[in-house]
């Protein structure tokens, strides 16, 4: 376990000083190519999507007022029925695993994180485990050709050469060993009884999470990332030990050796990542982190939410990767299988902006002076990328100047593949962008400096 958290956004994670890297060499190697990528579209969601509300939190009554806010139509017992009862009338008509995996190779996206079960158990792949799942007879969108949400989305996205990241949850609230009936209503997040007194309760809940994990690593195809939810559920916690080693090992002796996986916030050696929520590290990390976080204001769908528009996505990105970090972007799915159209808007122009400077992104590392006040820096090879953000004016200054030791030998502009003046003195550089048009619509302008 971590010996240390870092306090920042709505989720703590693990403080860098306290990462193991994997000893795996396959999953070293995997993990540098996951860095890569960059940009990830994450996406929340379930069939308690048509209630508009927070994914699985309103059920849990020990997580305070802010995850029932948006159940006022009727007693919080009443709503809470409503939502595991949801699966009874979801059916996304709309679902386009064809079109949502063309959207987000457009977009500049490099990999899906799918939330394949949030923490109310609905499962959005065909499990042999339960009958809470989207392929069930009680799920009218069980007859529909993507019925397995899942598999088509896994298909669909790995076609276009995307990867595929897989967000498992844990604990399960709809479980019988997890929150078991016999013992009432559950306080709070955790199991509701004392491992200690019913061992082989959670036995059945340990061999029930495995098998659903077995299945998501084996049934569906090449998986890059396990991605667990729930760091609360772990050893030294009310003795929520699932066993973790086993079912990873077993997975990577036997269909998956490059497994990378990111237990949350638990540290060790099954946190091959970090993961920051809802924000971005104040300082360049030097270990991998992946910070997810929304294109709305939610995680889940909400009929009321707004969206962050194409700028503020570019520098976004930018401050999470002149960091070091990989960026999942989190959008929503309406309940009728739509895509929130303002949030496809604001992803497009995302798009339309790597299409010009995703050389400066994609496959970069951090190198200093990482950022400045408007600038953003990366590296790839002797090639150093600097960014300048826009901000209501849309001109460039007459001059970026920056510090830098090592020798230059020419700076270009990444929209127009023009030379760019600079003069060094000292250990500052000084390009003169006086050729390049104004590009304000751009958000970000790039230029590539050649070392050496």
């Amino acid at each position: 376990m971590a010996k240390a958290l870092i306090v920042n956004g709505i989720h703590n994670y693990t403080a860098p000083e306290e990462y193991t890297p994997p000893d795996s060499e396959a999953v070293r190697e995997h993990l540098d190519w996951f860095m890569d990528q960059k940009l990830g579209l994450m996406m929340h969601w379930a069939p308690g999507c048509q209630l508009g509300t927070y994914e699985s939190w309103p059920l849990s009554d020990g997580d305070g007022i802010w995850s029932q806010e948006d159940m006022t139509w009727a007693d919080i017992e009443t709503c809470k029925q409503q939502y595991r009862d949801a699966n009874r009338t979801f059916n996304p008509v709309k679902f386009d695993p064809e079109g949502w995996a063309s959207l987000a190779a457009e977009c500049g996206f490099r990999y899906l994180l799918f939330t394949t079960k949030h923490h109310d158990g609905f499962c959005m792949f065909d499990t042999c485990t339960t009958d809470y799942k989207i392929t069930a007879e009680s799920c009218p969108f069980h007859t529909h050709k993507n019925a397995d949400i899942v598999g088509s989305l896994f298909r669909e996205f790995r076609k276009k050469g995307l990867g595929i990241s897989v967000y498992f949850s844990k604990p399960d609230w709809n479980s019988e060993y997890y929150w078991a009936p016999q013992f009432g209503t559950a306080p709070d997040r955790n199991v509701n009884y004392d491992i200690s007194r019913y061992p082989e309760l959670w036995e059945n809940y340990v061999r029930f999470t495995h098998q659903q994990i077995r299945e998501l690593c084996t049934n569906y195809g090449k998986v890059d990332v396990l991605w667990l939810d729930g760091g609360w559920v772990r050893p030294d916690n009310l003795g929520q030990d699932i066993r973790l080693k086993e079912i990873v090992e077993e997975i990577r002796t036997s269909a998956q050796p490059h497994l990378i996986v990111s237990d949350r916030t638990c540290g060790g050696e099954y946190e091959n990542f970090i993961t920051p929520e809802k924000t971005v590290p104040e300082h360049p990390l030097t270990v991998p982190w992946e910070t997810c976080t929304t294109v709305g204001k939610k995680f889940s769908f909400h009929y009321t939410d707004t969206f962050k528009s194409g700028h503020q996505l570019v520098l976004l990105l930018l401050d999470v990767v002149s960091k070091g970090g990989n960026l999942a972007l989190n959008i929503a799915p309406q309940p009728d299988g739509e895509l929130p159209a303002p949030a496809v808007r604001a992803l497009r122009d995302l798009g339309a902006w790597l299409k010009i400077f995703g050389d400066g992104i994609y496959g970069t590392r951090i190198c200093p002076p990482y950022s400045g006040e408007n600038t953003f820096f990366t590296c790839k090879g002797n090639i150093i990328y600097i960014f300048f953000a826009y901000g209501e004016a849309t001109d460039l200054p007459d001059q970026i100047a920056f510090s830098l030791k090592k020798a230059v030998r020419k700076v270009t502009s990444m929209r127009t593949g023009a030379s760019v003046r600079f003069r060094r003195d000292e250990d500052t550089v000084i390009i003169f962008p006086d050729s390049i048009p104004v590009g304000g619509a751009f958000y970000a302008e790039g230029f590539s400096i050649t070392t050496g």
